[in-house]
């Protein structure tokens, strides 16, 4: 007859007559130790798990596009200044997927609504934005489309025309051509992105020092201080018969002001330094965002969120490429080669911009530049 087993006894595998021994028994402490340790591995287990769905899920959404494939490498810009970094930004207007939603007015097709080349000079403290007027008449140079086929060059076409002809790698390409300037990023951000991101941010405050009447379908607003959701944001930076002197020039004070003030939303949020503020700002925009090949993952996407940390939004300047009225079509514009010549060389080696270079004789039709309005901290609604 076997002995009767105690809780020290060791666990064997059987004992003489083939039988399993029984179990060591468990105190209350073990058990509670052992549950807590499971506890903790599931609760890893299902943060990692979780984290890597929403990193895939994240990833997931940008599209990108090779532009050394797309441009080629021997016809590209040489960079000048290693460490300096340049970055075309475009507001695509895409009738697409979630845009099809949207009012566009009775424009069909896409186009590049918003193109501005952002500079960050080496050390990466502060930051140059241009803006290229949509209607600014220029060379096309000879591109692939997205699915690869030719597009011969062509002289006098309006700039924003070159994203729905050829594709945003040809828009590179022009805007290469135009600085002679390497294009260093790509990022493409299309209206429901854009609203998208403004509603995770909770709105956008504005201040107008004048009305906008709401003419030809742009956002109606008394002078003042307004908190903007996603839907009269798209309005507002879209807005041009209905505030200034009604031109494209015009509307892209609007732009450049509304820049500034999500910037400085984003960082008086501490969005960047928020997971659950953050995680919203990344589902929302990268639904809608192209950017190139290098940064198509919420990885480099991330990091290099993080080397511009140190650029505020309050210094950051804003220009306009300087243009002036075409003589052939006065409703178009053409670049003002005695002053774009001297913006580009300063952006191209990371010199200070000379003032000479940021008047255009466009703007505002009277050479002077039209009222904009004022970024406001203020989160007071409207």
């Amino acid at each position: 007859m076997t002995s009767d087993t105690t809780a020290t006894t060791t666990p064997t595998e059987g004992d003489a007559s083939g039988g399993r021994a029984p179990r060591p028994a468990r105190s209350r402490a073990g058990r509670i130790r052992r549950g807590l340790a499971w506890t903790a591995a599931v609760v890893v287990l299902g943060a990692a798990g979780g984290g890597w769905w929403l990193y895939s899920h994240l990833n997931g959404n940008i599209a990108s596009v090779d532009l050394d494939k797309a441009i080629g490498t021997d016809n590209r810009p040489a960079k000048v200044v290693e460490n300096a970094q340049n970055v075309l930004v475009l507001g695509s207007d895409s009738r697409a997927g979630a845009n099809g939603a949207l009012d566009h007015g009775d424009v069909s097709g896409a186009r590049s609504d918003t193109a501005m080349l952002v500079h960050i000079p080496e050390g990466r403290a502060r930051a140059t934005a241009v803006s290229i007027p949509r209607d600014t008449l220029i060379s096309r140079p000879e591109c692939k489309d997205k699915d690869g086929r030719n597009v011969p060059a062509a002289n006098r076409v309006m700039f924003n025309s070159v994203y729905s002809v050829a594709g945003p790698a040809c828009v590179v390409k022009t805007v290469e051509q135009l600085s002679g300037i390497r294009v260093d990023h790509f990022v493409e951000v299309d209206f429901a992105g854009f609203k998208g991101l403004v509603d995770a941010l909770g709105g956008v405050t504005v201040t107008l020092d004048r009305p906008m009447s709401g003419a030809k379908g742009g956002l109606k607003l008394d002078a003042g201080t307004h908190r903007l959701n996603g839907t009269d944001s798209l309005k507002f930076v879209r807005t041009r018969y209905g505030y200034g002197d009604g031109s494209d020039l015009g509307r892209i004070g609007l732009q450049q002001q509304f820049m500034l003030a999500m910037l400085s939303e984003i960082k008086k949020q501490d969005a960047l330094g928020n997971p659950a503020r953050l995680y919203k700002l990344a589902d929302a925009g990268t639904k809608s965002l192209t950017t190139d090949s290098d940064l198509a993952s919420l990885t480099a996407l991330s990091d290099f969120a993080r080397s511009m940390k140190g650029v505020d939004p309050s210094t950051m300047e804003t220009i306009m490429l300087p243009v002036a009225y075409d003589k052939v079509d006065p409703n178009r514009v053409v670049i003002a080669q005695e002053q774009a010549s001297q913006l580009w060389e300063a952006l191209r080696t990371d010199q200070k911009i000379p003032a000479s270079a940021k008047d255009s004789p466009a703007k505002g039709g009277s050479g002077k530049a039209p009222k904009e309005p004022k970024a406001s901290p203020s989160p007071s609604a409207g």
